[in-house]
């Protein structure tokens, strides 16, 4: 029961409080960059949740079982960024045979998963907190989801935001960007959540 509710609040945590996006500002470019339509808002979240759950599955294994024998911490980055690179042309490649229009609307979005600071500071923040198994796992599972709630609401708000009135000088950029400022500063709310 306790490995349940353990399990929740990490979930409920990295969702909503210690949001990825909203909370830690990680992944801010293809948060901007592909936010714009709901459609491909969906598939850049399914593939971010896909890279980031694996990247940090196999970083975690790898930190584990071959760099920390082998006294090899000190390649930590540069590994984490070759499985991170690794798993996104696989998902590139997926989504290039199974949903051409897909992969022609992320565009360059796609192949910037694999800069994507979220992905690498999950697979840090596991290692640097010293996680068990599932933990990570579900660490990993909520950061992943958390990030695509975020885009999700960015984007539902972007599309309606177009046939808004919207002074001159907000329009594009600028009302983006507060619009994420106000959806941070509404997360902010979910920090009495869990402690």
């Amino acid at each position: 029961m306790d490995n349940v509710v353990e399990i929740l609040l990490i979930l409920v945590s990295t969702i909503f409080v210690t949001n990825f996006v909203l909370a830690r500002f990680l992944g801010i470019c293809p948060f901007l960059g592909v936010s714009s339509k709901i459609e491909t808002s969906i598939g850049m979240g399914m593939a971010v949740i896909f890279v980031m759950t694996l990247a940090a599955l196999c970083s975690w294994l790898i930190e584990k079982f071959v760099l920390v024998p082998f006294d090899l911490v000190f390649l930590r980055t540069i590994v984490f960024i070759l499985v991170i690179a690794t798993l996104v042309q696989f998902v590139e490649m997926v989504i290039r045979k199974t949903s051409p229009a897909l992969y022609n609307s992320l565009g360059i979005f796609l192949p910037l998963i694999t800069t994507n600071c979220a992905v690498l500071g999950v697979a840090l923040l596991v290692v640097q907190k010293d996680m068990d198994f599932f933990p990570m796992l579900f660490f990993a599972v909520g950061a992943s989801i958390g990030f695509t709630v975020a885009l999700l609401l960015m984007a539902g708000i972007r599309e309606h935001t177009v046939h808004s009135r919207i002074p001159n000088v907000l329009q594009g950029t600028p009302i983006s960007l507060v619009t994420a400022g106000l959806m941070s500063l509404a997360f902010l709310g979910f920090a009495g959540l869990v402690k």
